[in-house]
């Protein structure tokens, strides 16, 4: 069986590394393609994953467009040629697209209903659709899904993440950093380049955040972009850390996250580090989903983020235990009878 596997954001590298690697491990060739889009590339570099380039993201809207129809113009030729038993991806725009138009059974993995655009441009050409059971169903009909097409699991796609990590606690030492005070704060800035958030990536709602933390621990900020990169460079107060890197042990070994975009706050909340969400826009159901069973605490008030952050660096860590179900079986399940879909 052959495998095409679409990776276009930063995050999707970690979830399929070790769908991939099971793939091959079984035989199966699996063919890769990714966007320049973030550090995308980077992370397929460094857990040394073959792929094939293919187009960039956009910033504005008509740049999306432009590329994201260059994109599929560029694809559809090449997966021609390819001509993959199966199309698997997480939000891509144009795999969907490529896939209905070929012919080839698609499985697509879906943890944002927010990300309306993109959504309704997908859903309505998708063979199954794997989402968390806390999304409401009705928010993915809506936009066109087929309700005979939705697999839902309990839990979130970042169980997928840490299938095979392996802690470093050294990673302060390798990262040569200069941490100055016991405590140390790790920030992620808001994804604002995307359609659904609608920021401006020239200001980060973190600044006033780390102008009235910076002097009670040390502050790491991981940026998504040159743009974010510019505006902490020019606070002069925090230590920037320019991916690629393994962010799962920086996670682990910080006292504290407070992260303004989504998956990151996952992430480090299932690795047992205390996590403040300070998303500037309406929080999806995933992100509720660990509010609730108190993974996570959430505010955009800065007197009330100052408060809980300091509680949270001056408590111990928790290990924290969550019933999922096994998002990887699930997967694979669904890739292998992919093929089979439309014979049925």
């Amino acid at each position: 069986m052959k495998v095409w596997i679409d990776i276009v954001n930063a995050p999707h590298v970690r979830f399929f590394k070790s769908i991939i690697e099971y793939l091959e491990k079984e035989g199966e060739e699996v063919f890769i393609t990714a966007r320049k889009f973030g550090d995308v590339h980077r992370l397929l570099d460094l857990f040394e994953i073959e792929y094939t380039l293919v187009g960039k993201h956009g910033a504005t809207l008509e740049d999306k467009l432009l590329r994201s129809t260059s994109r599929v113009f560029e694809l559809s030729k090449l997966i021609a040629r390819e001509k993959p038993d199966v199309a698997v991806s997480k939000h891509s725009i144009e795999l969907p697209r490529i896939s209905f138009g070929l012919g080839i059974p698609s499985v697509y993995v879906l943890d944002n209903e927010h990300a309306l655009a993109a959504n309704k441009l997908t859903l309505p050409l998708c063979n199954r659709i794997v989402l968390p059971q806390a999304i409401d169903v009705w928010r993915v009909l809506e936009c066109g899904a087929d309700p005979n097409s939705l697999i839902r699991f309990n839990g979130t796609c970042e169980l997928n993440h840490l299938q095979d990590f392996n802690y470093n606690p050294e990673i302060f030492q390798e990262l040569d950093l200069d941490l100055e005070k016991d405590k140390t704060i790790l920030m992620r800035p808001e994804p604002a380049l995307a359609s659904y958030l609608q920021a401006d990536c020239r200001k980060s709602v973190l600044s006033p955040i780390v102008e009235a933390l910076e002097g009670h621990a040390n502050i790491l900020v991981i940026p998504r972009f040159r743009e974010q990169e510019e505006i902490f460079e020019e606070d002069g107060k925090v230590i920037i850390i320019n991916p690629p890197v393994d962010t799962f042990s920086l996670m682990k070994s910080c006292d504290l996250v407070i992260g303004a975009g989504g998956t990151m706050n996952r992430e480090a909340a299932l690795l047992g580090t205390p996590v403040v969400s300070c998303y500037p826009g309406k929080l999806l159901a995933v992100d509720n989903y660990y509010i609730k069973k108190g993974l996570m605490q959430r505010s955009t008030d800065l007197d009330e983020i100052v408060e809980i952050s300091r509680k949270q660096i001056l408590g111990d860590k928790k290990e924290l235990k969550i019933e999922n179900d096994d998002l990887f079986q699930i997967l694979l399940q669904n890739i292998y009878q992919a093929p089979y879909i439309n014979e049925n």
